[in-house]
């Protein structure tokens, strides 16, 4: 750990170190901590365990720039950074490091919100909502659930997930009245299609289902059915892009057949 801070302070030595490091920002940093922070999960989906000590070497060295940006600040440092999780992790896990007790991990979670609650209450910045706090630039998914899962601590939530399905029905049915308009109002069909979305999430949530990982790997599967279904038109002699839908269909209904087969 120490030699890769002290090869972090090297690449920033305004004298001897790398241009491009040393014109880093904490904002420019931004779209690279994003995207080694899907690519570590892209190697764990794939179960490549090389891949993930890569990628997570990567990811820490986000880390690392960070704490070496805010000792040149003289805000913090990276022993500081560890110092402040790690005393947070002991004060939101009483029931391991103190003497509370808890039967489950839905307890668990319900503890965890209520230390956070404490925490923001005891900063010098009083929360004005029990939603502040929450990231506006996390992905839209999960910034849905953490927003519904702040509602729910205090009550504001469905018990189960049926009432849940009901709401998805009627999202639909606002959708479809906003599409058969004879004058299509745009901002009002994304307006609506945003509020589908996010009754989608909660049934998710309601489900016990990640709705981010869900949607991830739909995507794959959906992009690796039509691949297969690519390969398939090749075979035939015939191309994705000239073949018309109802043909189109037709083989990838033969992909999805294929694959149930494999399963069976």
């Amino acid at each position: 750990m120490q030699r890769l801070l002290d090869i972090m302070r090297d690449l920033r030595d305004p004298d001897h170190g790398c241009p491009w490091d040393c014109e880093q920002t904490m904002e420019s940093l931004i779209p690279y901590t994003l995207e080694e922070a899907y690519e570590v999960a892209d190697a764990i989906s794939k179960g490549d365990m090389g891949a993930i000590q890569d990628e997570l070497g990567d990811l820490l060295f986000q880390v690392v720039f960070y704490a070496q940006l805010g000792q040149e600040q003289e805000a913090f440092a990276f022993d500081d950074v560890a110092q402040a999780i790690s005393d947070k992790l002991v004060r939101r896990h009483p029931h391991v490091f103190a003497q509370e007790t808890v039967s489950n991990s839905a307890e668990v979670l319900r503890n965890w919100e209520q230390i956070k609650r404490q925490e923001r209450s005891g900063t010098h910045k009083q929360p004005s909502s029990l939603l502040d706090g929450i990231p506006e630039n996390l992905p839209a998914l999960m910034q849905a659930s953490k927003i519904q899962k702040r509602c729910a601590t205090v009550g504001f939530d469905w018990k189960e997930a049926e009432p849940v399905l009901a709401k998805i029905n009627e999202e639909v049915e606002e959708v479809r009245e906003e599409l058969n308009r004879d004058v299509r109002d745009q901002s009002a069909v994304e307006e609506e299609i945003g509020d589908l979305l996010f009754a989608v999430v909660n049934l998710a949530r309601h489900c016990d289902v990640n709705a981010e990982s869900a949607l991830r790997k739909a995507n794959l599967k959906f992009a690796n059915r039509f691949k297969n279904m690519e390969k398939l038109a090749q075979k035939q002699g015939i191309s994705v892009e000239n073949t018309p839908l109802d043909s189109l269909e037709n083989l990838w209904e033969t992909v999805k057949s294929t694959e149930k087969a494999k399963i069976l």
